[in-house]
C-alpha cells in the first residue's frame, strides 16, 4: 500500500471512529420542571433524560423514567445516583443548584417570566442539550400560531376577562388569579382578551369576592389540571360562581373551566393553551 493510501484510509479510520464516538455521547438530563421536561421531548433530546419530576405527565414516554421529586421535594441523592451531565430545575432552588455545581454538574435553572422569556427559555434549553435547530423549529412554529391567532382576533371586541388558575374547589375561597405580568396575561391578550387585573404588576393577585365584584368580569376563564374532573364536578365547580350573580360574568353565564396542564406549564403546548382561551373568548370566529 502506498504512503498515500495509507495515509487517506488512517484518515478515514479517525474520522469514523470520532464520528461514532460523536453519535454515542449524549448528556444524561435530569428534569424535575415539567414544561422543560415536554420540551426536551419536543426537540429530540427525550432519550437523553434519565430522570424526571413527580409532576410530570407529558409526553406519555415520562412514565418510564425514574421520579427524583419536585419544587418542594427535590431527592438530590436520587440524582446524584443517575449520574447526570445536567439538571434543569427551579432557579428559586439555590441550595440544591449550590450542591450540584460543588459536585460539578451542570444546571438549568427555570424562572417564571413572560411569553418572549417561555420563547427564550426553551430555545435555551434546546441549545443547551444539543438540539439548536429543533428548538428554533419550535420557537419559530409557536411563533407562527400566536401571530395568526393574533391575527384572527384583531378587532374584535376584547372583552374583560378574569383568569383564575386556583382557588379551593367547591367554593369561592383562595381564589388566585393572572396579575398584569407573566405568560398567563400574555397568552390571554394573544387570545383576544383583556385582563380586569392588567394594571397589577404581578404575575398572581389573591382575590377577595368584593375584589372580583369590584373588577366586574365580563367572562371567567378559570384553568385547572385536575385529571380527576368529570363532566359533572365541572359542571358543580362552574356552578359555584353563580354565588356571585351581579358579576356580568356570571349573569352572562360566560364562565368557562379550561382543562388541562398546558395552561400552567409553559412549554411546547402554550399556542393550544392560547387558542382553546380564544375558542371561549370569540367561540365565533372558529366556527
Amino acid at each position: 500500500m502506498s504512503a498515500q493510501r495509507a495515509t487517506v484510509v488512517t484518515l478515514f479510520v479517525v474520522f469514523v471512529v470520532a464520528s461514532v464516538g460523536a453519535q454515542e455521547r449524549s448528556d444524561r438530563i435530569v428534569s424535575i420542571v415539567p414544561a422543560l421536561t415536554e420540551a426536551l421531548f419536543a426537540v429530540g433530546a427525550g432519550a437523553q433524560v434519565v430522570g424526571v419530576g413527580t409532576f410530570d405527565t407529558t409526553p406519555p414516554e415520562v412514565a418510564s423514567r425514574p421520579r427524583v421529586g419536585g419544587l418542594l421535594d427535590p431527592d438530590l441523592e436520587r440524582i446524584f445516583a443517575l449520574r447526570p451531565d445536567l439538571v434543569v430545575l427551579y432557579g428559586s432552588q439555590t441550595d440544591q443548584r449550590s450542591q450540584l455545581v460543588r459536585a460539578g454538574i451542570d444546571v438549568f435553572p427555570y424562572a417564571h417570566g413572560g411569553l418572549t422569556e417561555t420563547l427564550a427559555t426553551l430555545r435555551g434549553l434546546a441549545e443547551r442539550v444539543g438540539r439548536s435547530r429543533a428548538g428554533d423549529t419550535l420557537v419559530r412554529n409557536l411563533e407562527f400560531r400566536l401571530t395568526m391567532l393574533r391575527q384572527q382576533t384583531a378587532g374584535r371586541p376584547r372583552p374583560r376577562v378574569l383568569l383564575v388558575f386556583g382557588r379551593e374547589p367547591g367554593s369561592l375561597r383562595n381564589i388566585y388569579a393572572s396579575g398584569g405580568t407573566g405568560f398567563l396575561h400574555d397568552l390571554l391578550e394573544a387570545a383576544g382578551g383583556r385582563n380586569v387585573f392588567a394594571n397589577v404588576a404581578r404575575e398572581s393577585v389573591q382575590l377577595t369576592s368584593e375584589a372580583i365584584l369590584a373588577a366586574a368580569p365580563e367572562v371567567i376563564l378559570e384553568l385547572t389540571y385536575d385529571d380527576r374532573m368529570t363532566t359533572a364536578t365541572q359542571a358543580s365547580e362552574v356552578a359555584v360562581w353563580t354565588r356571585l350573580p351581579s358579576v356580568p360574568a356570571v349573569r352572562g353565564r360566560r364562565v368557562y373551566l379550561l382543562l388541562g396542564n398546558h395552561f400552567v406549564q409553559p412549554g411546547p403546548r402554550i399556542a393550544d393553551a392560547a387558542v382553546e382561551m380564544a375558542r371561549a373568548l370569540h367561540p365565533d370566529v372558529f366556527q
